[in-house]
């Protein structure tokens, strides 16, 4: 018993003292992370004051059309709020979970882990001062890094974002 209590002893003072973290403390993406409805991530992107464009309010995953946010990540739709938040800028999605995506990866819009918004002089601009430029990817498009290991990809008609975690 001496000898069990001992262990935890050490292992609550070596997470207090940052020489271990607890493994909830520890963000790594799963593929299983929670999922959230349309109606759920319209709710809290309309709360964030966050609109989205879909011809007709059309809300068809099997659409190309339509900007569906069914079995979008929670992380992704609080990744959004967070950016909104900390740079201030209007954001506008213009693309999320529907068809018409690559879908070839894990880490897809049809997957839940990306959204697009709309190209504007103050998200370029936070964007380009806040997170570490990480070259061109695959397809010729520049991309920058946040420290939350998120990916933002200039496109040419928009932003391309990768959220393997909710901050921005």
């Amino acid at each position: 018993m001496a000898v069990r209590t001992a262990r935890r002893v050490l292992a609550i003072s070596m997470v207090a003292s940052g020489l271990i973290f607890p493994a909830a403390s520890v963000a790594v993406p799963t593929a299983d992370a929670e999922r959230i409805s349309h109606a759920e991530a319209t709710r809290q992107l309309t709360a964030a004051g966050i609109p989205w464009v879909s011809p007709d309010d059309c809300a068809d995953r099997d659409d190309p059309r339509c900007t569906s946010f069914e079995q979008v990540r929670q992380d992704t739709i609080s990744g959004a709020i967070v950016l909104k938040k900390y740079s201030g800028c209007a954001i506008t999605v213009t693309g999320a979970t529907e068809t018409g995506h690559s879908t070839s990866t894990t880490y897809s819009h049809w997957n839940g882990w990306k959204l697009d918004y709309r190209l504007t002089d103050c998200l370029e601009s936070y964007v380009r001062e806040h997170f570490t430029y990480a070259g061109v990817r695959g397809d010729g498009y520049p991309h920058w890094k946040a420290s939350s290991g998120n990916i933002y990809t200039k496109e040419a008609t928009h932003w391309d974002v990768l959220y393997y975690a909710a901050g921005g």
